[in-house]
């Protein structure tokens, strides 16, 4: 009896083992997955089709990468003209809990959310695919997260055109974007904002990126 082959064909069974239960882990937590930011913008730079196109884009994303839940919602706030009312970013996306395509909690209700005590950095606020997305430092930095709103979540009153026409323009104008990473260029409470550090230089695609960003936005699971 060769008792190496045997050997070598035990190592290979088991690393095909080992690799498929790794798989079937990986799949299982981004079916499970609540959270994601997205690997792509629609490519319109901030013309994401309104609140409808967002969600539907996020919702896209999500069923390409495996995930089972269907109620996605981008975390974007509107406003009316003068600023008077609008939509909240943090009223459109549940309750929570929330985790990311690795399994990980990245906030445990709405109030944990908006909180010191959050799980969002650039570890953690993950793809829908479970990959990092590009931070100050890297080629390109994209960490400018397109949200229009202010630190409470809420539609901002700051005056002047936050959303990019609510998410309808991708020329002139400008959006509040917040830095995934939590770095900026100097060491202040916004630039180490999640979602209200800056307006964007413009709502063009290639605007966007000037500044750091990519057209990208956070997606929850409105459970």
């Amino acid at each position: 009896m060769n008792f190496s082959r045997i050997s070598a064909a035990s190592i290979f069974l088991s690393l095909v083992v080992a690799g498929t239960d790794m798989t079937s882990t990986a799949q299982a937590q981004q079916g499970s997955m609540t959270f994601f930011v997205t690997s792509t913008g629609t490519g319109k730079g901030a013309d994401l089709g309104g609140l409808e196109g967002a969600d539907a884009h996020c919702a896209a994303l999500a069923k390409a990468a495996g995930a089972k839940a269907t109620n996605w919602r981008a975390y974007l706030s509107t406003t009316l003209p003068g600023g008077d009312s609008g939509v909240n970013a943090r009223d459109r996306i549940g309750k929570g809990p929330w985790a990311n395509a690795k399994g990980v909690v990245v906030a445990k209700s709405v109030s944990e959310l908006h909180s010191e005590h959050n799980n969002l950095n650039k570890q953690t606020a993950l793809t829908e695919k479970g990959e990092m997305v590009k931070g100050r430092g890297d080629t390109p930095n994209e960490h400018d997260i397109l949200t229009g709103s202010d630190p409470a979540g809420m539609f901002s009153t700051a005056g002047g055109d936050t959303t990019c026409g609510n998410w309808t323009k991708s020329g002139e104008g400008s959006a509040i974007v917040g830095h995934h990473d939590l770095q900026g260029l100097k060491d202040t409470r916004h630039m180490k904002s999640w979602n209200s550090s800056h307006g964007s230089r413009g709502c063009s695609q290639d605007q966007l990126k000037a500044s750091g960003g990519a057209g990208l936005v956070y997606c929850f699971v409105a459970n």
